[in-house]
């Protein structure tokens, strides 16, 4: 699949893989928040857009888009700006985003970056026809708050999503009692659990040296056999690169 970012004038925000670190998991005691395969492959799943120089913004609490204030007050309108009002601040890209038909772009903020008293609003854009750049917004949370994006802090994720694949989804509940294999599993797994933390608490056990359960991580199922062929570890993401002129259109490189 191919996805193509039109640069939109001379400079554009720097457009990179996002990273499966976070600095906040970096300071968890013994990492361990990296245990958590599950959060690093969603941290890089996807590509990062990084502010291109610092702004302070303010926001007053009021409704209207005068009561956003950005500083330096000479550099909004190349990225950040006050549009919508009741205390959204608006980001250009710096890009108009192609992808192939019947591909949107899931289009949110840093994945696992915390922000106080910000909160960044998600949307899904339908980028196989689009002529003209979306914009990444944030929600002030508390009236008379302040906000920070530094030079090279990412300040918006994106990845492809197929379009209508979420309505072709059955979705049902069902006891676990009605799936006894499945039901023989999660049993394996509690047990297997139950006794890993008992044997953990034993000074000098093999549980204790290895600190966690990597089944999970290792793509494996509680008896140690192999869940799934295609089980992922980390993501590949490739950067995005130069392309060759094209005809215009969707997906177009």
């Amino acid at each position: 699949m191919r996805l193509t970012a039109y640069t939109l004038g001379e400079t554009a925000p720097v457009l990179r893989p996002a990273p499966p670190s976070r600095d906040w998991m970096d300071l968890t005691d013994q990492r361990y928040a990296y245990r958590c395969l599950p959060l690093t492959i969603a941290n890089s799943h996807g590509w990062e857009l990084l502010a291109p120089h610092t702004v302070d913004v303010y926001w007053g609490g009021g409704k209207f888009a005068a009561d956003i204030r950005i500083v330096p007050a000479d550099k909004p309108a190349d990225f950040a700006m006050s549009h919508f009002g009741h205390g959204v601040l608006t980001l250009r890209t710096g890009y108009l985003f192609q992808t192939e038909p019947a591909h949107n772009l899931y289009v949110t903020g840093p994945v696992n970056r915390m922000k106080d008293g910000c909160f960044p609003l998600s949307a899904i854009v339908e980028t196989d026809w689009l002529p003209y750049p979306f914009t990444m917004n944030w929600r002030f949370t508390t009236p008379g708050g302040h906000v920070r994006f530094e030079e090279g802090e990412p300040f918006c994720h994106i990845f492809p999503v197929r379009r209508a694949l979420i309505e072709e989804v059955t979705p049902q509940v069902m006891s676990i009692h009605d799936a006894p294999e499945l039901k023989a599993r999660v049993k394996e797994w509690i047990d297997s659990r139950e006794q890993f933390n008992a044997d953990a608490k034993v000074e000098g056990s093999e549980a204790q040296k290895q600190g966690w359960q990597k089944n999970y991580a290792r793509g494996r199922l509680p008896n140690g056999a192999p869940a799934t062929e295609d089980h992922q570890t980390k993501l590949i993401v490739r950067p995005f690169a130069p392309a060759e002129p094209a005809n215009d259109g969707p997906g177009a490189a």
